[in-house]
C-alpha cells in the first residue's frame, strides 16, 4: 500500500492564499479548494521541479510542472520539513532545495520567462515572480510594457497593473518591447477570437446577467454577444454546470458557475443563468470529422446533434469544458417538484436540495456545498403559521435565510436533512426533533407546535433556575401604588374631590360657606380609611404570593414514563459503549434506541404501575397549610382593566353629593355643623390675609371660591339650611 501525506494548507489563487486540503501520493498531488470545492491534480510524471520557500511564520512548496505552470502551497510547519523532504525524494525523485529570494529592494533587474512564469531576477536571486495566467491584458508603449491582472473578490488588496520600463538597444535586431509583449501573450489568459466557432446558439434568454445573448463556443472559450455587452469566458474558469427544472415543470434552468466571475462595471457575476422553454428545439452540425471527434473528445459527442435546445447546449458545454452536469437529486417536495418555493431577502426564487449541496435560483444565485455547512435551523416565519424559515449557517459564520417556505414542505425537507446527516441546531430541547410538527394550522389545533414547544421548554428551564437560586420571591416596589395614583389623578380633575392638606381646606373655607368644613373632614377621614384598607390588601397579597410558591415535601412523586424507566436502566450501558459521550448526545442516542426498540411492553407495564401508585397516594394526600398546593382552593379571578373614564367615574361616584349628605343627617348634626362653621370662619379669615402674597394660596383660594359659589347656586340644600 502506497504512503500518502495530507496537510491543511493554502494555495495561491490569483494572488490570494486560499485554504484547502493537500494530499500527496506516489501517483499525484491533489489540492481541494475548501471555498469552491475545485480539485487540482498534478500527476507525478508532470512534476519538473520542487522547491521549498520561506514565508512569514511558515514555509511552503513551489512546484514547477513540465508544461511551465507554477503551483505554490503555503502553511507547512517547521517540524514537517524532514518528513516531507524524504517523501518527495522517495516518491518523485526530487531534492527539496530551498528557493532563495532577493530581499535588498532592487527595482531593476533581468526579466526571464520560464514556462508560464515571468521571473524578475537580480544576479542569481529572484526578486519576484509573476504567473502569466493571472494576466488579463498586456499593452505596450514607448519603452514600456503594462500588465493588467485578473482580480480576486476575496482579496482585500489586489494588484491591478504592473509596468516595466525596457531601455532601447540600438544593436538589437528585434524591438525588445514587442519581444517582451509576445512572450507575455503566449502564456497570458488573454482571449483572442482566432478561428471559427464550433457552435452558435442565437438569442438565448439569460437571467443573470439579464438580457438576450448569442452564445458562440470556441475551442478554449465561449463568447456572450449582446446588444450592449460582450463577454469572453475561458473554459477553465467554469467550475460547475447545473441543469434544473423550473418549479412549474414548464421551463428549464441551465446554470454555469464561474471562477473568476465576469465583470460588468462594478458588478461581478459568479453565475450565468439561462432559461429555456420546453418547446425550443435545435439541430447543429459540429465542424469536425468523425476521426477528430474520437481523438479530441473520446467519442463523447456526435457530429450532428438535435433535440431540445437546453439538452444540445448542455451536451456541447459538458464535453468541451470537461465538467459534469449536476441535475436534481432524489428530493421531491410536497408539490411533486424538486424545488422549494421561497424568498431570499426581498426576491422570490426556488431552493433546490441536491445530492451534495443546495442551490438557490435566481436572484442572486447561491450554491452551498454540504462541506461548508456548520448547521441548519428551522424557524417560525415572522409569526406566520402557514410557512417557516430555513436557515443555513456556514463554517465561516455566514448565515443564509430562506423565508416563507410552505409548511407542507417541512417533513420532506426534514427527512432530507436527516438523510444527509446535517446538524440541526434547534434539536437540543426536543431530542427527537420536529419531524411530525404541524405549524399551527387552524384545522389541526391539537397538533404540537415546534416553535411554541421550544419557547415553553426554555421558559420552564428559566423558572427552574430561578427556583434553585431561591429568587422566586418577587420584589415589590413600595413607592409604586397604582390605586393611590389613580385617586390622585381623579382628585385633580374631579369637581367633587377635595384637598388633603389643612392649608387647602383653610383657604377654601375662607371663601365658601361654613357648611363645607364638616364635609371636608368626612372626606379626609373616608379617604384615610380607604388608604389603610388598600395597604392591608397589598400586604395580604404579598404574603399570599410568598407562601404560594412554597413546595410541599410530603406531596407524592409524579409517575415516571416508560422511556425514563428504560433510560435509567440503560444509561450505564450507553456510556460504556460510547466513552466520553456528552449529556446531549447521550439523550439523542437514547431517543434513537428507544424509537428502534420494538418490544416496549415491559417498560409500559412498569410505567402503568407507577402511575397507579401515584393515583393511590394522591387519594390519601393532604396538602400542608403553608404549601400553597390546596387543590380545593379556587383560582384568583383576573382583574379586568377599566378605561380611564370608568375609573374617574367610580372615584367620583364614591363621594356623596351635598343633598344626599343633608338628607341623611338629622337636625342635631346640622346644628353641630353650623357651630363648627362659625368657629372656623374667624380663623380662616385671618389665614387668608397672611397668604395673599403667596401664588399657590391665591390660586387655591380662587378654586375654592369658584367651587363654593357653584355649589351655592346649584345646591338646593343650601336654601333649606338658610331657611332653617
Amino acid at each position: 500500500m502506497s504512503e500518502t501525506l495530507e496537510y491543511d494548507v493554502s494555495a495561491e489563487v490569483r494572488g490570494v492564499m486560499t485554504p484547502g486540503r493537500l494530499k500527496l501520493s506516489d501517483q499525484q498531488i491533489v489540492f481541494k479548494n475548501s471555498k469552491t470545492g475545485k480539485v487540482e491534480q498534478i500527476a507525478s510524471e508532470e512534476i519538473d521541479l520542487i522547491n521549498s520557500q520561506k514565508f512569514v511564520g511558515s514555509w511552503g512548496l513551489r512546484i514547477f510542472t513540465k508544461n511551465g505552470h507554477l503551483h505554490r502551497f503555503v502553511g507547512f510547519k517547521d517540524n514537517e520539513h524532514e518528513k516531507l523532504a524524504a517523501f518527495i525524494k522517495k516518491s518523485y525523485n526530487q531534492d527539496l532545495v530551498e528557493k532563495e529570494m532577493c530581499v535588498k529592494g532592487w527595482n531593476w533587474g533581468t526579466a526571464r520567462f520560464l514556462g508560464s512564469v515571468l521571473s524578475f531576477d537580480k544576479d542569481s536571486k529572484t526578486i519576484f515572480e509573476v504567473p502569466l495566467p493571472h494576466v488579463s491584458q498586456c499593452m505596450t508603449g514607448k519603452n514600456e510594457v503594462t500588465l493588467e491582472f485578473h482580480q480576486n473578490d476575496d482579496a482585500p488588496v489586489g494588484l491591478m497593473e504592473m509596468r516595466f520600463h525596457i531601455p532601447s538597444v540600438e544593436s538589437a535586431e528585434d524591438d525588445p518591447v514587442e519581444t517582451f509583449q509576445s512572450n507575455v501573450m503566449k502564456k497570458a489568459s488573454v482571449i483572442s477570437a482566432s478561428g471559427d466557432a464550433i457552435a452558435i446558439f442565437p438569442d438565448i434568454h439569460c437571467l443573470t446577467p439579464r438580457g438576450h445573448y448569442d452564445i458562440k463556443i470556441f475551442p478554449t472559450f465561449f463568447q456572450l454577444h449582446g446588444k450592449t455587452f460582450d463577454y469572453k469566458i475561458p473554459m477553465n474558469s467554469v467550475l460547475r454546470l447545473f441543469l434544473l427544472p423550473h418549479k412549474d415543470n414548464r421551463q428549464m434552468f441551465f446554470v454555469l458557475s464561474l471562477d473568476p466571475p465576469i465583470k460588468q462595471g462594478q458588478t461581478r457575476y459568479h453565475y450565468l443563468v439561462y432559461l429555456f422553454g420546453p418547446e425550443e428545439e435545435t439541430s447543429i452540425e459540429l465542424p469536425f470529422s468523425e476521426q477528430e471527434l474520437k481523438e479530441k473528445y473520446d467519442g463523447k459527442i456526435e457530429k450532428e446533434l438535435s433535440g431540445p435546445l437546453y439538452e444540445v447546449m448542455g451536451k456541447v458545454m459538458k464535453v468541451l469544458i470537461g465538467r459534469k452536469i449536476t441535475g436534481c437529486g432524489n428530493f421531491v417536495g410536497h408539490s411533486g417538484t424538486p424545488a422549494l418555493g421561497c424568498s431570499f431577502k426581498a426576491d422570490k426564487g426556488s431552493l433546490y436540495p441536491l445530492e451534495r449541496g443546495f442551490i438557490y435560483l435566481h436572484k442572486p444565485p447561491i450554491h452551498i456545498r454540504f462541506e461548508e455547512i456548520a448547521a441548519v435551523n428551522f424557524a417560525r416565519s415572522g409569526g406566520s403559521t402557514r410557512s417557516f424559515d430555513f436557515e443555513i449557517t456556514l463554517k465561516n459564520g455566514t448565515v443564509h435565510t430562506f423565508c416563507s417556505i410552505e409548511k407542507e414542505e417541512y417533513s420532506k425537507l426534514f427527512d432530507f436533512i436527516t438523510q444527509k446527516k446535517l446538524h440541526v441546531s434547534n434539536m437540543g430541547k426536543d431530542k427527537g426533533g420536529y419531524k411530525d410538527v404541524d405549524f399551527g394550522d387552524s384545522d389541526n389545533e391539537n397538533e404540537p407546535d415546534a416553535y411554541l414547544a421550544r419557547v415553553k421548554a426554555e421558559a420552564r428551564e428559566k423558572e427552574s433556575e430561578e427556583d434553585d437560586d431561591g429568587s422566586e420571591e418577587e420584589s415589590t416596589d413600595e413607592d409604586f401604588k397604582p390605586n393611590e395614583n389613580e385617586s390622585d389623578v381623579a382628585e385633580e380633575y374631579d369637581s367633587n374631590a377635595q384637598s388633603d392638606s389643612d392649608e387647602d381646606s383653610d383657604a377654601s373655607g375662607a371663601g365658601s360657606p361654613d357648611k363645607h368644613s364638616a364635609d371636608e373632614k368626612k372626606h379626609r377621614k373616608h379617604k384615610k380609611e380607604r388608604k389603610e384598607k388598600r395597604e392591608s390588601k397589598e400586604k395580604s397579597k404579598e404574603k399570599t404570593k410568598k407562601s404560594a410558591k412554597k413546595k410541599d415535601l410530603n406531596k407524592p412523586k409524579r409517575p415516571t414514563t416508560a422511556f425514563m424507566l428504560w433510560l435509567n436502566d440503560t444509561r450505564d450501558q450507553i456510556k460504556r459503549e460510547n466513552p466520553g459521550i456528552s449529556v446531549t448526545d447521550l439523550a439523542k442516542k437514547a431517543g434513537e434506541m428507544w424509537k428502534e426498540l420494538k418490544d416496549k411492553s415491559k417498560w409500559e407495564e412498569k410505567a402503568a404501575k407507577d402511575k397507579q401508585r401515584y393515583l393511590d397516594q394522591m387519594k390519601t394526600y393532604k396538602p400542608s397549610a403553608d404549601s400553597g398546593d390546596d387543590q380545593n382552593a379556587k383560582p384568583a379571578k383576573k382583574r379586568k382593566k377599566e378605561s380611564p373614564t370608568k375609573k374617574s367615574a367610580n372615584i367620583s361616584g364614591s363621594f356623596k353629593s351635598k343633598e344626599y349628605i343633608s338628607d341623611d343627617d338629622d337636625s342635631s348634626s346640622i346644628e353641630a355643623d353650623n357651630e363648627a362653621r362659625k368657629s372656623k370662619e374667624g380663623k380662616a379669615a385671618a389665614d387668608t390675609e397672611k397668604k395673599k402674597n403667596k401664588t399657590n394660596g391665591d390660586v387655591k383660594k380662587g378654586k375654592a371660591k369658584k367651587s363654593a359659589s357653584n355649589d351655592g347656586e346649584s345646591s338646593p340644600s343650601t336654601e333649606i339650611e338658610e331657611s332653617d
